[in-house]
């Protein structure tokens, strides 16, 4: 829609020169994509004001922004001046909505509101286009984004409608308009805004004010919900004119709608099951069953820790005397309450015979005996936001380790200040946290990089690498490099951006995105120019590739790349020739078939400086980030430092041999020290007997015999005034992982990434 348009809704005029086009709508400045065709919204809300964020967005690129306060210091970019920018953002939808001349279907309830939706778009999406909220969008901004995504393709529309307290859902129904609703049935959700349960129908029912026709829960046989919700969609594919044949089989391949419940390895033998992303009865209830029904060959106890439950509007008794049959209903065997009001209704879990313990706060159970003991168990972690039950997870993965990798934060700096050098200020970076950052941990790298302006990118290689950075407050857009199939749906919650490299991969990626409601989801497309390791072919693939993406709107190319073989040695710059020219002719020919700008990168880290003039939209930078040169493996400004103290020093006869296999052979009588590093810490075994050293005082201390598992030895004979618990050098300034690589007959990257995260790692900015 062009931003004439959307500024004459608000009786605004905009001159010739102010004229673009806006494709997508912004109301969160982390979940920027697409600047040049974006119209973003400083909405204030109770938790901030969008306003703060404007001029980072512009200077990231934005340059349409709807605000209450004109902001200064930006002269080519279009402000929209209106009173209130929540109501400009859904009169515009409003607008939109009108504009479309379809079916369209409104579904509002206390539960299953998206589980009827997507089951619909299931059931639906076979024979037409169906555009429908995504995820769960059901709120006063949630709706607006949904309605915008209505296109000139769209067949019919499928729209959520939540609303928490009286008078939200007129503005609702206003936007959605539906044809054909949907009321999912009366629950205890956000009751406490609600004086009965009776005013809460008639608010809800106004969704449906200028309806045809509605389909209720009431009419639906049967008390299981999901018999319920799926017998709904029955009856609206039936109105539609569906066959019963065709109804009844698709309602039976009918796939469930996926949970947010995440499984990851603890400490002390113990297996955690986080989440912290719903608080109410009936999110319990899933969690409790997949934990119940989770494989467990060893046996492990169950753990329930548990917040207090929020504004449910049901009496505290009843609530948690209903919470603790669940939980004991489900297998629990410990029960752990955190919260005033779980703990004043102790008494409902203690007589249904668990193991019981309260404490008023989050800080007060982690600091307690109880928190320390926990062992060998299945513990599920489930919390309302307010209690930031998300510590607790961290502490229980938490590994401790005597050996350190220390990481200078400011080092980071100033090596992407030095490849920015090379570059034109409108040049993006995306920087490359893979292999959790190179071995120098990836969340506080990440924190450092976020900063940054002309970061446009972190990168990473798998989904999970991407999850943890959110989990951890990160919200640059974050590219996947290797995205398995088994990870779409962390990508769909995590806001990640996969690389995409072949058609197994595109459309299996566009099925989970069309099943899971996404829409618009930005994707980088691979082209094998050359490296034959993964990529579209740029010329005899593209046009297959084109079609596939025009054809649906699931996924939208964000970038088009590749990758240089040989950038680090001038002995392959023919080579680097040719490929450039074979990216540029598959990147022109996927541009000219979309309208929106896409990005193109080629130039990894030895590309910066050796490629300049092939910089094009963005770079990408890797291991000279972390202080390495891959054009000659000298150090730039050292970033991680591996030391470790000595354990224990033994005066050993030359007679004697050290270590596994008698492999340590001594020529004289020697002093030999023990220090806790080990292969399984990605200490390589090829530094052993003596092929490598590592630094004691600043002097060097071969390594004797081979290396083990979590320990090494050292001859410090040469070296006076070496006493226990003195530190050693592994690598860093003085001792570059280069020299190591020599050794090991690998490179930098290796040494790098191969430290084990049981290393605990100390950041400091210098």
């Amino acid at each position: 829609m062009r931003i004439t348009t959307i500024a004459s809704y608000y009786g605004l005029q905009l001159t010739a020169g102010a004229e673009m086009d806006v494709e997508w709508l912004l109301t969160d400045s982390r979940s920027l994509c697409f600047p040049e065709n974006t119209l973003f919204f400083a909405l204030r809300t109770e938790r901030g004001d969008g306003h703060r964020y404007v001029r980072e967005l512009y200077e990231r690129g934005v340059r349409a922004f709807v605000v209450d306060t004109l902001q200064e210091g930006m002269p080519d970019a279009v402000q929209l001046l209106v009173p209130d920018t929540l109501t400009a953002l859904q009169r515009l939808a409003e607008r939109h909505r009108e504009t479309f001349d379809i079916p369209v279907i409104g579904i509002t309830g206390s539960n299953g509101k998206t589980v009827v939706k997507e089951w619909l778009y299931q059931m639906l999406s076979p024979d037409m286009t169906v555009t429908r909220s995504p995820r769960s969008y059901n709120s006063q901004i949630g709706v607006p984004l949904s309605i915008w995504q209505l296109n000139s393709k769209s067949a019919i529309g499928i729209f959520e409608a939540g609303i928490s307290k009286p008078g939200e859902m007129a503005t609702l129904q206003g936007m959605i308009q539906p044809t054909i609703g949907v009321f999912t049935g009366l629950g205890d959700a956000h009751q406490e805004n609600f004086e009965s349960m009776e005013q809460k129908r008639a608010e809800k029912m106004l969704l449906f004010k200028d309806c045809p026709v509605v389909f209720g829960a009431d009419e639906a046989s049967g008390t299981d919900a999901l018999q319920r919700d799926k017998e709904l969609c029955a009856r609206v594919c039936r109105h539609l004119g569906m066959p019963e044949d065709v109804i009844q089989e698709r309602l039976a391949r009918l796939e469930p709608v996926a949970m947010r419940l995440e499984v990851k390895t603890g400490r002390h033998g113990c297996t955690l099951i986080n989440d912290t992303c719903n608080s109410d009865p009936g999110s319990l209830d899933i969690a409790l069953d997949f934990m119940n029904r989770r494989a467990d060959a060893n046996r492990q106890h169950r753990v329930l820790i548990l917040s207090d439950i929020l504004q449910t509007g049901l009496p505290s008794h009843e609530l948690y005397a209903h919470a603790a049959r669940l939980a004991c209903n489900r297998g629990v065997e410990h029960f752990i309450g955190i919260g005033p009001e779980i703990t004043a209704c102790a008494g409902c879990f203690r007589q249904t015979g668990m193991r019981c313990s309260f404490f008023a706060d989050t800080a007060s159970f982690m600091a307690g005996a109880e928190f320390a003991a926990l062992r060998d168990s299945l513990v599920l972690i489930k919390g309302a936001h307010a209690f930031h039950f998300e510590a607790i997870t961290e502490a229980m993965e938490q590994k401790v380790h005597e050996t350190i990798l220390e990481v200078n934060l400011g080092a980071v700096v100033e090596n992407l200040n030095y490849y920015r050098s090379f570059l034109s200020p409108s040049t993006r970076i995306v920087c490359m946290v893979k292999a959790d950052a190179y071995g120098a941990g990836a969340v506080e790298v990440a924190k450092t990089l976020q900063s940054q302006q002309q970061v446009a990118y972190l990168a990473v290689a798998v989904a999970d690498e991407g999850a943890l950075l959110r989990a951890n407050g990160i919200t640059k857009n974050i590219m996947v490099m290797n995205p398995e199939m088994t990870s779409f749906n962390t990508m769909f919650e995590y806001n990640l951006e996969p690389e995409v490299y072949s058609f197994r991969l595109l459309d299996a990626l566009i099925h989970a995105a069309e099943h899971a409601g996404i829409t618009d989801m930005p994707i980088h497309i691979k082209l094998d120019t050359g490296m034959h390791r993964m990529g579209f072919d740029p010329l005899k693939d593209m046009p297959r590739l084109i079609e596939r993406l025009q054809g649906q709107t699931a996924v939208v190319p964000r970038s088009v790349f590749s990758h240089f073989v040989g950038s680090d040695c001038d002995g392959f710059d023919d080579f680097s020739a040719e490929q450039y020219h074979r990216y540029l002719a598959g990147a022109d020919a996927l541009q000219a078939a979309f309208r929106h700008h896409i990005l193109r990168h080629m130039c990894n880290t030895a590309g910066i400086e050796h490629f300049s003039s092939r910089q094009m939209d963005m770079v990408r930078l890797g291991l000279g980030l972390y202080g390495i040169n891959p054009r000659n493996n000298e150090l730039l400004h050292n970033v991680s430092t591996l030391k470790t103290t000595i354990l224990q020093i033994h005066d050993v006869a030359a007679t004697e041999t050290v270590g596994y296999s008698r492999r340590g052979q001594l020529t004289r009588d020697s002093r030999i020290a023990s220090i806790p590093i080990g292969y399984a810490d990605g200490w390589f075994r090829r530094f052993g007997c003596g092929r490598a050293y590592c630094l004691v005082h600043g002097q060097r201390a071969p390594y004797v015999g081979n290396i083990c598992m979590d320990v090494c030895m050292i001859d410090i004979t040469d070296i006076p005034d070496v006493n226990e618990g003195d530190q050693v050098l592994l690598f860093g300034e003085e001792l570059s992982p280069g020299i190591l690589a020599e050794v090991a007959d690998t490179i930098p990257y290796e040494i790098l990434t191969s430290v084990s995260s049981r290393v605990k790692r100390i950041y400091y900015h210098e």
